[in-house]
């Protein structure tokens, strides 16, 4: 019996996320973030407190090229690093399955039939690649980007423009984010304000979220409340659950200043 023609262009999608039990999170690859592995092996780490087994999807641009085998066979290359994690490097393989719209899901649609025993797709990929992988996207308010950066100018200036260029392009509108800083830091309050207020006073765009990582903690030590909250919040948008109401999120974290902004330029944020 032939395979019936999908219906549309979203009609993958649709079907990849009517498999309630599978959480995709896309993470936005930032090359000016010292420690981007420390954030996602704490990620890893919250998300196996919940039973959870992680996939880390890496088509960053510092990734190691996919293999060739994986265009055979995608399982293959998929290698466990635990009982809770495991891990393909998949620099460039995304574009190998791009369709003639210049939508790459259905990447994504064979990863999940490659590893089916994942319940977590962290896919860590340059916004411009998770644009392609989620325009026209049918339950987009499933899918919530999570930015990455650290309290360095160049690395927060990278994430508002994949913030930008995942609300313009890709219809993704609410943002969490990571932010690597030590506990000590006087700028990182400061940072996810500015993130959050450009964010909404250029691009109508929202900073559900944001946790800070100290880049010296050990990656297997007991995740933070803060981090145990953004992760039970993105299981809870991917399952489409409606998302709970604490006192302890974002909306709680009172800026110190009032921000200062007269250009769509995170490089003339007050940093010090």
């Amino acid at each position: 019996m032939s395979r019936s023609l999908p219906l549309d262009q979203a009609d993958g999608l649709r079907r990849l996320f009517a498999h309630a039990r599978v959480c995709i999170v896309p993470v936005v690859s930032n090359p000016n973030v010292a420690f981007g592995g420390v954030m996602l092996e704490r990620l890893c780490t919250a998300f196996a407190e919940h039973g959870k087994h992680t996939l880390v999807i890496d088509a960053a641009e510092r990734a190691n090229e996919h293999a060739e085998m994986a265009l055979l066979d995608l399982a293959e290359c998929i290698e466990p690093l635990s009982a809770q994690v495991s891990y393909i490097a998949a620099r460039g393989l995304p574009l190998r399955f791009v369709d003639a719209a210049g939508s790459t899901n259905a990447f994504l649609q064979a990863v999940m039939q490659a590893a089916p025993h994942c319940d977590v797709l962290l896919v860590h990929a340059s916004a411009s690649d998770l644009c392609r992988l989620f325009t026209r996207c049918p339950d987009a308010q499933r899918v919530r980007p999570l930015l990455l950066a650290d309290d360095r100018p160049a690395s927060v200036t990278h994430a508002y423009a994949a913030m930008k260029l995942l609300t313009q392009r890709a219809g993704l509108v609410v943002h969490d984010l990571l932010l690597g800083a030590a506990p000590q830091s006087p700028r990182s309050e400061r940072i996810a304000m500015q993130i959050a207020t450009c964010g909404d006073d250029f691009l109508g765009a929202v900073l559900r979220d944001w946790v800070r990582i100290d880049p010296a903690c050990d990656a297997t030590e007991a995740p933070t409340p803060e981090l145990r909250r953004l992760v039970r919040e993105q299981l809870r948008s991917a399952a489409g659950d409606a998302p709970t109401v604490t006192t302890t999120g974002f909306a709680t974290h009172t800026p110190v200043h009032t921000p200062v902004h007269t250009t769509e330029k995170a490089s003339t944020w007050a940093l010090n």
